[in-house]
């Protein structure tokens, strides 16, 4: 009798370590997991944070070419406002030349 109990503790105890060492692998697994989780979020975050500069540094350059195009057009329309004042008034300089 005294044999089949210390066979049934030993059987239990296997168990019991056979448990615990797959709950170990279990938690090993899933704290692994959890940290290339983590890791990847970081990467992720540090990839939109240099996505989001870069974005911002783009978007400085299109605003300084929009004013650059603006400040050209609007130099082109002052020249071309003197050209047509300076056109009628050769226009007018010529109507009074011909009618004295």
């Amino acid at each position: 009798m005294k044999s089949i109990n210390i066979i049934i503790l030993a059987l239990a105890t296997a168990v019991t370590v056979g448990c615990d060492k797959q709950k170990t692998a279990i938690n090993e697994t899933r704290d692994a997991t959890k940290e290339a989780i983590n890791i990847r979020k970081d990467e992720v975050n540090t990839a939109a944070k240099k996505a989001t500069a870069q974005t911002d540094a783009n978007a400085a350059v299109d605003k300084a070419r929009i004013e650059a195009n603006k400040t050209s057009m609007q130099a082109q329309l002052d020249a071309d406002k003197k050209k047509a004042d300076a056109e009628a008034a050769a226009a007018k300089a010529k109507v009074d030349a011909e009618n004295k």
